[in-house]
């Protein structure tokens, strides 16, 4: 499914290159759940946001079922993350303007379904995750559990076949955070590969993989 060779990331700065990634070699095959750890600075965010085509490494390669996301243009990038990927953000990334009903539609809109088949998948998704009495509502009318629990809604409401989380739960009580965790668990054991940035030693325990990071390297798995 995921195929990274050699991916390095920096950024230069007064000539200096200030590197994040090394020579990350990673194979992620479909219904893997995958845990990446390592400090602050370590890189997992973003290693997170390269596998989620947010951001481009400065080397390497990296095959997303076979398509070579390296040397693709922004737009056909945007097209394989819209159409196979789901991102679920530790700030929620939820439209302050928009209702829980409306934030929901909003990935639905982006991909062109049809309004009567937009309604359908929306009701079934408040269904799903039992929100459907926040479905008015709006971002600052709700909890910091309920908007992650609309972020991940949001996530995975076009049925994506990669959900990436970062810090998933950082802004969450223990026992948001576990349903949360419940959720992917659920997710996972349906068929829905996961890869979360996490710090949390009982986030990592849901996974089946750990991958470790550490200045930028990989440093066990």
């Amino acid at each position: 499914m995921i195929e990274l060779k050699d991916i390095t990331k920096a950024y230069k700065s007064n000539g200096v290159n200030t590197y994040v990634l090394r020579h990350l070699n990673i194979d992620i095959q479909p219904g893997e759940f995958v845990s990446i750890m390592g400090p602050s600075g370590a890189g997992k965010s973003t290693l997170l946001n390269i596998i989620g085509m947010l951001d481009t490494a400065s080397e390497g390669e990296y095959m997303f079922y076979g398509d070579p996301v390296h040397s693709l243009n922004d737009k056909k990038r945007s097209l394989l993350y819209r159409e196979h990927i789901g991102f679920v953000f530790q700030s929620y990334h939820l439209i302050d303007e928009l209702t829980v009903y409306e934030n929901l539609e909003t990935p639905l809109l982006y991909k062109k379904i049809k309004s009567a088949q937009r309604k359908s998948m929306v009701c079934d998704t408040l269904d799903k995750f039992q929100i459907v009495g926040k479905k008015d509502l709006f971002p600052n009318q709700l909890s910091g559990g309920q908007q992650q629990l609309v972020g991940v809604a949001r996530a995975l409401i076009s049925s994506p076949k990669l959900l990436l989380a970062d810090e998933p739960t950082g802004n969450l009580h223990s026992e948001q955070g576990r349903e949360i965790m419940e959720v992917f668990k659920t997710l996972n054991e349906e068929g829905t590969t996961i890869i979360q940035a996490t710090h949390s030693e009982v986030n990592a325990s849901y996974a089946s993989r750990l991958i470790k990071l550490r200045d930028g390297w990989l440093v066990d798995e």
